[in-house]
């Protein structure tokens, strides 16, 4: 059963609601990229905007995940699932995950710790954001940690999207159409 997308208001248009949802059918051309075929674990979320999302995946990837999750996200990563991420910024890495590969319209960022592996991948298309998390367990103690970990994470990832939604929008990179 879906929750109903939570609905947050355009702050330059209340009339033009901004949704996230959870995607639960994971689109075609995710699952095609390698990372994505056979997780243990997947979900997509995506915010519906009322004009396109500007700005490269990379850019949307670093507010959502250097700004947005900060550390709080650095410590669920690094110290609730022992990823092993860089320290220092680096043009190669997203909020320390090494950047995996990119296209067009998507960023794939990776992680390792001896439990699990995890990929993040980061869509701007049309009027689409989205974050898509995928997890392949090394161990079962890491599907264990994450089944504890994975609510809190259905909850955040909504609202990391809607937080850089609304950063960038006051810094004028979101919706312009």
């Amino acid at each position: 059963m879906q929750d109903e997308p939570e609905v947050v208001r355009d702050p330059g248009d209340s009339t033009s609601p901004v949704t996230v949802r959870q995607v639960l059918d994971v689109p075609a051309d995710i699952r095609a990229l390698a990372a994505f075929r056979r997780p243990d674990y997947i979900d997509v979320f995506a915010l519906d905007s009322p004009t396109p999302v500007d700005g490269t995946p990379e850019q949307w990837a670093r507010v959502v995940l250097e700004e947005g999750a900060g550390l709080g996200g650095q410590f669920v990563w690094r110290v609730q699932l022992g990823l092993r991420l860089r320290w220092r910024k680096a043009p190669t890495h997203v909020a320390g995950w090494r950047i995996a590969a990119r296209g067009d319209d998507w960023i794939e960022l990776a992680a390792r710790s001896p439990l699990l592996t995890g990929h993040l991948l980061v869509r701007a298309r049309g009027r689409e954001l989205s974050l898509t998390t995928a997890l392949h367990y090394r161990r079962r103690l890491g599907a264990r940690i994450w089944s504890r970990l994975s609510a809190t994470h259905r909850r955040a990832a909504p609202a990391l999207l809607r937080q850089a939604y609304e950063a960038e929008r006051a810094r004028g990179m979101a919706g312009h159409g």
